[in-house]
């Protein structure tokens, strides 16, 4: 299994996007990755957009962050909710700045633009926060994935194929652009 040494934090909040959550959550396992959900409150199941639950492994304030070997921020309007929890914000900013894996997609940007690590980056996401992704400093391109360094995004459920086999690839040979 390619990633059978990895560990990786997935955030989880309440209108996640389905898909977006268990998608990467599920092909990371298959590929031997160790992934827990964090939350803001350990053991609490949060519902996805259509009603899927996901239940947290550790909350924010007691993951210990440091031992992880990147994150993923799904979209729908959960990044809406994370980007206001100074913790989730600290998790993101470690991540960036030990060039761990940051994995995004759809609006999960909005988590990256508050935690301001987006200046000088390469990145997509869902059309409608282009705007907001350029504000905070990133050049926006509209493809189905984008790799750079350890930043890897993505735009929305259909990438998702493209969204892990770079993803997975990042996690397991390191970045490209650092």
């Amino acid at each position: 299994m390619r990633l059978s040494n990895k560990r990786i934090l997935a955030f989880v909040e309440n209108d996640f996007e389905d898909l977006e959550l268990w998608y990467p959550l599920l092909r990371l396992r298959e590929e031997g990755a160790t992934v827990h959900l964090v939350g803001k409150e350990e053991n609490k199941t949060y519902k996805g957009k259509y009603g899927v639950p996901a239940v947290a492994d550790y909350s924010y304030d007691d993951v210990n962050y440091y031992e992880y070997d990147g994150v993923l921020v799904p979209g729908g309007w959960a990044p809406d909710k994370l980007r206001r929890d100074s913790k989730v914000l600290e998790i993101v900013q470690y991540m960036d700045n030990q060039k761990r894996v940051i994995g995004q997609i759809c609006h999960a940007g909005w988590v990256l633009i508050s935690a301001d690590i987006l200046n000088n980056k390469v990145v997509t996401s869902t059309p409608g926060i282009k705007d907001d992704m350029r504000n905070a400093g990133a050049e926006w391109h509209d493809e189905s994935v984008i790799v750079d360094g350890h930043l890897v995004s993505s735009r929305r459920p259909p990438d998702l194929p493209d969204y892990l086999r770079e993803l997975i690839s990042v996690l397991e040979n390191g970045s490209t652009r650092d």
